[in-house]
């Protein structure tokens, strides 16, 4: 059997993925309020890879040259294709979740409903709020050889109907539903917890509107649109970075539609005269039978916010037990390592580093990545402090950040005004590594001319809001040679530069896809010489052709492998002869699985790293990575701790099987489910260590 029938493609594997949350959605294990932001999740999630993924393809599409993917070798169009059915697919199962969770809600009292269920007393009072509360700021449009059809902006809600006259001539009318001044909910005077949403209300008395027409059909329609922008066409040192990217971000605002989604039925004909209004295939048109938009979720979350019942156990990050953030960390990071695991443990002590770092006198200089950041980040805060008290701060900020540009902009001002030395990354690779520098002068009585570090590197973003509710992981220490190769690689990022070589970090785009690879073939080798050789990853997405085959390869000879894939998965397990010796699970829950952990080997000869990479060609060729050693045992065996948990996951964790689809794990024989993230923070309110 040949290596292509151990492929699974990117996109519908990502889908595999979305599918996954949805089904959190319809779980009845999951409280049910919680139940609620997995369908918006869902949602949102779907949004963005129809911007950024099938955006990509249908550019693809309209190149000159056929471009096909490097596993399953399908075209642009052909993905594109499977896409669309695939999605049209997931619509039937979003609709009878929605359903469930909608008659569940119905027994807590709380209802959505649309105009055909209201008594006529409500009715006649939802006419006066529309009248005076809504219709004053609605701007009704009539498609005509005056007014060509408008420009719809990306995501946001419109009613469409169809107007007729005597004459039988038919036009389009068109009205925006998002708007800032009226409420998204609107609640039914008589009927406490039953809502109606304002677009359909604005759909319903959309002939006051259009009042000198007949309605013949009428909707509710949301166009998605292209959103994968690409700085690196227009890099130009001699312009100013930030001005470039503001640019860009305007652009972005008026790409392509990919998608256009209808609340109700419409005629063939007119679909097609808006596809062609719109510049798409009327394929991409989608018809669906739920809110065209879920953020009214955490309106009914609130709604529903004394009744704990219906939502998660209320967890908080702790501090790992031996550190008190009232002490000096530089101190503690002296004597020996942290490895803090988020969300069970709290960013804390990485914040008291950096205050610490801005008032010590030892401090010379602090040079941090940032790719994501809270919008009222105390760590923007602190660097601005150790600024402020004449550090030398060096932040390298990377502004192509995916949604997050205009925020990395303005952080950057912010920076720079305070006295912040600000890099923009490289021209030609993102910077997505997370690290965090301290020098610091000190006695020479290690030989190390005077100078000392403490390092940073982390899985995950400087981002006190994502930390407790991302699975990340961040190790601070002092050691020397982890610190001489993090001021290297910050030496080279400053000039502008990727850096040629280090001894002991892995970084992307020079030295972590082969350092990964030669990691990989000690475990293979070891395996043909009679030896356990064992490989386990965990990782957000494995897409990474070479990193696949040697994969592949690794199994062949033995080696028994063990990947934690949350997201996207191109490998096929279980395939004889092939990938017979490959596990793959997938953990979807409460906490977003984002952190990163690679194993090679097992007992005292194994090698464990932390890494900001996942295994897709973006990440070990495209961007800057770090992939640090662990060389601490107790770090070490907190690792081994979580992915072993992990691994054992009946609750949350589903396996990928040779069929290329997704199953629940089985339960105990008491038909317990062990639930690695309960058992996580259990673990970090107790104090215990692996």
């Amino acid at each position: 059997m040949g290596n292509t029938d151990c492929y699974k493609n990117r996109e519908l594997s990502w889908l595999q993925f979305n599918e996954r949350v949805l089904n959190e959605a319809g779980n009845p294990r999951i409280p049910l309020a919680e139940r609620l932001s997995f369908i918006s999740i869902y949602q949102s999630n779907l949004d963005e890879f129809f911007m950024v993924r099938v955006g990509t393809l249908m550019v693809q599409m309209n190149s000159k040259e056929e471009i096909r993917e490097n596993k399953t070798l399908m075209t642009s169009r052909e993905q594109v294709n499977a896409i669309l059915e695939r999605v049209k697919e997931l619509e039937t199962k979003k609709t009878e979740i929605y359903d469930d969770l909608m008659a569940n809600l119905k027994t807590e009292g709380l209802s959505i409903i649309n105009f055909n269920k209201l008594q006529e007393d409500d009715a006649i009072l939802l006419e006066k709020y529309f009248d005076t509360h809504i219709a004053p700021f609605l701007s009704p449009i009539i498609v005509n050889k005056h007014q060509t059809f408008p420009f719809l902006d990306n995501k946001e809600l419109y009613a469409i109907a169809i107007l007729e006259k005597e004459s039988g001539k038919s036009k389009i009318g068109i009205v925006p539903c998002t708007n800032t001044v009226f409420k998204r909910l609107i609640g039914v005077p008589s009927r406490p917890g039953t809502f109606m949403l304002s677009e359909e209300l604005i759909l319903h008395f959309v002939t006051k509107l259009f009042d000198h027409y007949n309605i013949v059909q009428k909707a509710v329609m949301r166009v998605t649109r292209n959103a994968d922008i690409n700085a690196g066409d227009v890099y130009d040192e001699d312009l100013d970075y930030r001005d470039v990217m503001e640019q860009l971000i305007k652009q972005r605002k008026r790409l392509s539609p990919v998608r256009l989604e209808l609340s109700r039925d419409i005629d063939g004909k007119t679909q097609e005269k808006i596809a062609s209004c719109l510049g798409i295939d009327k394929n991409h048109i989608i018809r669906v039978n739920t809110p065209l938009e879920f953020s009214f979720a955490r309106l009914l979350q609130n709604y529903l916010s004394d009744r704990t019942k219906l939502f998660y156990k209320q967890r908080s990050p702790q501090l790992p037990s031996g550190i008190n953030v009232k002490d000096s960390i530089i101190e503690h990071i002296e004597q020996k390592d942290i490895l803090l695991a988020y969300p069970f443990e709290s960013m804390k002590p990485f914040m008291r580093l950096l205050r610490d770092a801005a008032d010590d006198e030892s401090v010379i200089s602090i040079k941090i990545t940032l790719y994501r950041v809270a919008d009222r980040s105390k760590v923007i805060e602190l660097l601005t402090e150790a600024a402020e008290n004449g550090k030398q701060v060096t932040v390298l900020v990377e502004l192509r950040a995916r949604f997050d540009e205009a925020n990395n902009i303005e952080m950057s001002r912010r920076l720079e005004e305070a006295g912040c030395k600000i890099v923009y990354g490289l021209g030609q690779y993102k910077v997505h590594a997370k690290l965090c520098l301290i020098t610091r002068r000190t006695d020479d009585s290690e030989g190390n001319d005077g100078i000392s570090y403490i390092t940073q590197i982390g899985t995950g973003n400087y981002n006190e809001e994502t930390s407790r509710v991302y699975t990340d992981f961040s190790l601070i220490t002092a050691n020397y040679a982890i610190g001489a190769d993090a001021s290297l690689l910050f030496d080279s990022l400053i000039k502008g530069e990727t850096v040629a070589s280090t001894k002991h970090l892995l970084v992307a785009p020079t030295s972590l896809q082969s350092g990964i690879l030669h990691l990989m073939d000690e475990q293979i080798e070891l395996t043909k010489h009679g030896g356990n050789g064992y490989i386990g990853i965990k990782i957000n997405a494995l897409t990474d052709k070479p990193l696949i085959e040697k994969l592949i390869e690794a199994s062949r000879s033995g080696v028994k492998v063990e990947l934690i894939v949350r997201g996207i998965c191109c490998i096929i397990p279980g395939i004889p002869g092939e990938t017979d010796n490959i596990k793959v699970i997938s953990i979807v829950g409460r906490f977003l699985e984002h952190s990163r952990i690679y194993r090679f080997g097992k007992g005292k000869d194994e090698k464990i790293y932390i890494a900001s990479a996942d295994f897709m060609t973006r990440n070990t060729t495209r961007r800057v990575e770090v992939a640090c050693p662990i060389f601490d045992e107790d770090a070490k065996n907190k690792l081994r701790h979580v992915f072993e948990t992990l691994m054992s996951d009946t609750e949350n964790g589903t396996e990928l099987r040779a069929d290329g689809l997704y199953a629940e794990r089985t339960p105990g024989k008491d038909g317990a489910r062990l639930n690695s993230h309960e058992i996580l923070f259990e673990e970090a309110y107790s104090g215990v260590k692996p």
